[in-house]
């Protein structure tokens, strides 16, 4: 049987959650917290009591992002209150955000004159209510203003969930353009307010801040979540004939008892088979000239019309669009196919 942990959340962040609610609605109800971590099932059932309340309304997730403090992103927002500017805090949180949530991932992708730092749910996004998912994004619009000045506001702002209630409080939140039903979550800001320098900040106590939160990001790291050591076996799988008896057989586990742990971290094979075949298609789109139809079955899919019609689900766009935008016309001239 597996001894691998769900993967999990800072009871920080959990009693923010809770504090920012009652801030905003008059309480949130009565949780014996731990004093460590919380499993996500956890802090699951913690915001379904919370979006349960009787004084709960469409825009709570929202609301209690913008409401968070540093204390409640743990070291990673005493961290960010030290950061030199908005991309040094961006990349910050690409590296530390599981010391926050082991749920999900915060990347910065920076193309043109802008960036776009992204949030992705490594569980089923089944599992995930979308007011968490806004709740994350507003806390990190929240951080940014930490830095930049409560003034400060991105250039947009983009979740893969369809709207609930009025578009007005997004506006009034995020101070930018909000669209919905996106292919990401996903905080546009111009390079220019990324890599812009706070006058006053202190390199030697980021540097401190930097080396605990590495030295807890070590520990947590120890003891990986079945889901994500399916993860690092699929970034080195043949994807054409992946399948759970593969992992299962190296973590000594039979097929029933992965796909349980992998349920019971609110994720399936199929979810994450499908997040690496997204992944190796994009490095592939990237990387190599190699047409469609050598792509897919590299991929696991059946063909290059297989590979258009999932390619255009992950990222909005077919594949031949996305290439263009990614590398430079010269690497694309041969054999870069169509789509």
């Amino acid at each position: 049987m597996s001894t691998i942990e769900p993967p999990s959340v800072t009871a920080c962040y959990a009693l923010a959650v809770l504090n920012a609610t009652a801030e905003g609605a008059g309480g949130s109800g009565s949780w014996a917290l731990p004093t460590d971590r919380l499993e996500f099932g956890e802090m699951r059932a913690l915001w379904d009591e919370v979006l349960g309340a009787r004084d709960s309304g469409p825009h709570t997730g929202l609301l209690v992002g913008d409401r968070i403090r540093p204390e409640g992103l743990h070291i990673l927002g005493h961290l960010v209150l030290t950061c030199a500017s908005l991309a040094d805090a961006a990349q910050a949180a690409e590296r530390y955000h599981p010391l926050v949530s082991q749920a999900g991932t915060v990347t910065l992708d920076r193309r043109g004159d802008a960036g776009r730092v992204c949030y992705r749910p490594t569980v089923d996004p089944a599992a995930m209510h979308p007011q968490q998912v806004e709740a994350i994004v507003s806390s990190m619009v929240r951080a940014g203003r930490w830095i930049a000045g409560d003034d400060w506001a991105p250039l947009a702002v983009s979740f893969a969930h369809p709207r609930a209630g009025s578009p007005e409080p997004y506006a009034r939140v995020l101070g930018c353009p909000v669209t919905f039903d996106a292919p990401e979550n996903a905080i546009t800001v111009s390079n220019e307010d990324l890599d812009r320098r706070r006058p006053l900040y202190d390199p030697a106590l980021n540097a401190l801040h930097r080396t605990y939160a590495d030295r807890l990001l070590h520990r947590l790291s120890s003891a990986a979540t079945v889901a994500e050591r399916v993860r690092r076996w699929l970034e080195h799988a043949a994807l054409e004939d992946a399948g759970p008896e593969g992992p299962a057989k190296e973590f000594n586990l039979s097929v029933r008892s992965l796909r349980r742990a992998l349920h019971a971290e609110g994720t399936s094979w199929r979810a994450l088979l499908d997040t690496a075949r997204h992944g190796r298609a994009r490095r592939l789109l990237e990387t190599t000239p190699l047409p469609l139809d050598r792509i897919a079955p590299l991929v696991g899919l059946s063909g290059a019309t297989a590979l258009v019609r999932a390619f255009t689900r992950w990222e909005g766009m077919p594949p031949g669009a996305y290439r263009t935008l990614r590398r430079p016309a010269s690497s694309v001239r041969d054999g870069a196919g169509s789509g």
